[in-house]
């Protein structure tokens, strides 16, 4: 039987929603009458997830209180950072919750539905490799919400890298599978997932797969009022 853990990152001010999110963090915006965490969730734990940590900061209190009402007899455990700790660092706060697995980690921003679940149910199915580093990606002409001309990543002989002028357009879905040793040798505690990426790729030790479904982003509010309307 299949059993994850999975971990939010909901931490972020999401100051690209403007006025939306002055009162409300962006996790608890409504699509289709569904919040984007429990859009999360809900499509996760039905893929077999049995574990959410969730990081949080801005608006701490409305994400504890929405939790405590609407998933109190989940088993997800809210770890605050006093002070914002950006992606790799609010992972690395966390890593006692992830018992020496490979686990996942998700973007609070992206909005999942029926059509990703062939795409991520596949790309769970790696989770258990040892030691595994893996990110799931989407092509340009799949992405909604991302409007830029350049990407984050491409495949090239088995492993990524960094996108280079001339690529494809190929960006982070948001999710990704991790191992908690690599971050062992990262002292800060403040610091950009980034780091940790940049450091696999020269280990030759990321890999990805691209989905076939269309991915979601909730980046700003132009996206947001988009897919609302």
């Amino acid at each position: 039987m299949r059993n994850f853990t999975l971990m939010i990152l909901a931490a972020g001010f999401g100051t690209r929603m403007e006025s939306l999110t002055k009162n409300i963090p962006k996790p608890l915006l409504k699509i289709n009458n569904s919040t984007l965490l429990t859009n999360t969730i809900n499509f996760f734990e039905n893929l077999g997830c049995k574990k959410f940590i969730i990081n949080t900061h801005y608006l701490h209190e409305n994400l504890k209180d929405y939790i405590n009402l609407k998933h109190p007899k989940k088993n997800i455990y809210l770890i605050y950072e006093p002070q914002i700790l950006d992606t790799g660092g609010g992972v690395k706060n966390s890593i006692k919750y992830f018992d020496s697995k490979n686990f996942l980690t998700v973007n609070a921003d992206i909005y999942w539905d029926e059509s990703n679940i062939n795409d991520v149910n596949n790309f769970i199915d790696i989770i258990d490799q040892f030691e595994n580093y893996f990110l799931l990606l989407s092509d340009q002409k799949n992405t909604f919400g991302i409007e830029r001309s350049y990407g984050d990543f491409v495949i090239h002989n088995d492993y990524v890298r960094r996108w280079m002028e001339g690529d494809p357009v190929i960006f982070f879905s948001g999710l990704q599978i991790l191992n908690p040793k690599i971050f062992e040798n990262f002292e800060s505690t403040k610091f950009s997932m980034n780091k940790i990426w940049d450091k696999l790729i020269l280990e030759k030790k990321l890999k990805a797969r691209i989905m076939k479904s269309k991915l979601f982003h909730i980046g700003d509010i132009k996206t947001f009022n988009k897919i609302i309307s």
